[in-house]
């Protein structure tokens, strides 16, 4: 019988690593990289006595920076260990936002990388911190950054007033064995472990404060539903960063003794052949990324037939492409919806649902929860059929907004009730459905539109591999109906082309009015389109096109 666990995630290492000392729990595939459960739990010991070497204790905020490098879970665990707070830093992030971050979340210790992309993060930390250079390290002080005492360079290189990994390990030597017993013995499930700051598709990000018990149980539930085992093995293609992977990738194989073969950063190529070297079982991604893979010029090279089960989330989950996938990589795929400050988890369609469920819905709300589709306006559960807000109350909730009581109460109702700005329904056989965003719903001269609805529509016009519909602001319907669109490699169309498609099938007034074909769409770091940007870009594009906006 499922229950919640009080297990914190140093528990649950530390269990695996006495009853399964030599299974692999992580593994690089592309550079044969691989810790058993016993090295990786004495690596994170030694991390976490090197942390405390400079100052690192419980309550205090550590960022990490980084790209999905190996010693990116030794921090996060050595920091889950001793009651520290993991900052989860979005590799996209450019300069003012890091410092808003770094700034905002009171960091003392900053965990960097070299870089990622055009962006150099060695080069930003001392723009950030100048003062790097002036003190012993450990000992830094900054007027605009009280907290901040460390950066750790993650790596063997050395930069003047950073550690480097090498040393906060060479430093965990000289604390006593009992200072990190003792440490250990004051954490508790209930504490904080890690802040995620919201991926900010719109506004300024805020930070999620998430507790052991909010994500060591969503993980483990996750794993359920997907019937995992000991000998599954996942692959993790998506950022560290996001509540996708700490979760749904590396809590779910924490709990359940299963093996997480990572990807540094995403590409394709390393994903297909990470999965056929290591006979990978899972395989996770936001749509686009499952797309790539499919539509590698090699993927043929590869056996994907070890593939059984997999979750597909983060945006719109076009149903031909979850039927491309199932065909091709012989994988019952699953959906997860959520949000990062449900932990992220609130329903989940399993492997044994029937297609129509799998394909359509977001399946069941997650045990020890309460899923409820309440009416915006009046707060009312809607009745069967009828739409209204994606609502949460349960073990999942975050514990609130850091420093912000204000937005915290206004996301979680005086019922305990969490908001998520999603508009979904609820079938008769209790599977719920998404259809949009309240503040992505175009409104046309007083008609409701969900873009949502034409998106899934236009998947299914031949030669489009990608589409989002946003609302173009317009003068005289307030919004007009505005679709970007990426096509398949060699395939050509035109507006019309489109137009004459949705002719007699949807409504005229959902028919697109504004065309663009693209390349790419903006994104965060995690995977999810940022409408907004589109917004702004359609607005743009006309201009630059003398196209007149009616």
């Amino acid at each position: 019988m499922l229950q919640l666990s009080e297990r914190t995630m140093g528990d649950w290492l530390e269990h695996w690593a006495e009853v399964t000392p030599d299974k692999e729990y992580i593994v690089y595939s592309d550079r044969n990289l691989r810790f058993n459960w016993k090295q990786f739990n004495e690596r994170v010991d030694q991390m976490a006595k090197g942390l405390l070497a400079i100052g690192v204790e419980k309550g205090t905020h550590v960022g990490i920076w980084a790209r999905n490098v190996p010693d990116w879970l030794t921090i996060l665990f050595a920091c889950a260990k001793i009651g520290a707070v993991t900052i989860t830093v979005n590799t996209n992030y450019k300069q003012t936002e890091l410092e808003y971050l770094c700034e905002h979340s009171d960091m003392h210790t900053l965990c960097i990388v070299d870089g990622e992309k055009d962006s150099n993060f060695v080069d930003m930390t001392y723009k950030m911190l100048p003062e790097l250079r002036l003190f012993e390290r450990g000992h830094m002080k900054s007027k605009r950054f009280p907290y901040m005492r460390n950066v750790i360079y993650i790596g063997p290189e050395k930069y003047r007033g950073m550690y480097n990994t090498a040393e906060v390990l060479l430093l965990g030597h000289n604390v006593d064995e009992e200072k990190l017993i003792q440490a250990k013995k004051q954490v508790s499930c209930h504490d904080t472990v890690n802040i995620q700051y919201t991926s900010g598709t719109t506004g300024f990000p805020k930070g999620v404060m998430l507790s052991h018990y909010n994500i060591v149980n969503n993980g483990f539930l996750t794993g359920e539903h997907m019937k995992f085992t000991p000998d599954d093995k996942l692959c993790v293609c998506v950022p560290l960063f996001h509540c996708f992977g700490i979760v749904l990738g590396v809590i779910n194989c924490l709990t359940h003794c299963s093996t997480l073969v990572m990807v540094e950063r995403f590409d394709p190529l390393v994903v297909l052949a990470s999965i056929h070297k290591e006979r990978c079982t899972v395989l996770y991604g936001v749509p686009t990324m499952f797309i790539a893979e499919l539509n590698h010029p090699m993927f043929n090279m590869f056996d994907m037939s070890s593939l059984r089960t997999g979750i597909m989330a983060g945006s719109v989950c076009p149903v031909e492409l979850m039927k491309e996938v199932e065909e091709k990589m012989y994988m019952r795929v699953t959906s997860v919806y959520g949000l990062t400050e449900a932990s992220p988890s609130m329903t989940q369609s399993s492997p044994d649902d029937d297609q129509e469920v799998r394909y359509n819905t977001v399946g069941h709300a997650f045990e020890f929860t309460e899923v409820k589709v309440l009416d915006p306006e009046t707060g009312e559960e809607c009745p069967v059929g009828v739409q209204g807000e994606m609502c949460n109350r349960g073990y999942n909730n975050m514990k609130g907004y850091y420093k912000n009581p204000e937005a915290t109460a206004e996301i979680i109702d005086a019922k305990g009730f969490l908001h998520s700005g999603d508009l979904g329904i609820k079938d008769e056989n209790g599977n719920f459905r998404i259809t949009g965003r309240i503040k992505d719903m175009i409104i046309r001269g007083g008609e409701n539109i969900y873009p949502c609805e034409i998106e899934k529509f236009l998947y299914t016009m031949p030669g489009i591999k990608d589409v989002q519909v946003i609302g173009v602001p317009s003068p005289k319907y307030g919004e007009s109906v505005g679709a970007f669109i990426i096509l398949h490699e060699g395939c050509t169309m035109n507006e019309l082309d489109v137009r004459e498609f949705c002719l007699g099938k949807i409504a005229r007034y959902k028919i697109p009015k504004y065309i663009f074909f693209v390349k790419e769409f903006p994104m965060t770091g995690s995977g999810k389109i940022q409408k907004f940007k589109l917004k702004e870009l359609s607005v743009k594009l006309c201009a630059e096109r003398g196209i007149e906006i009616i």
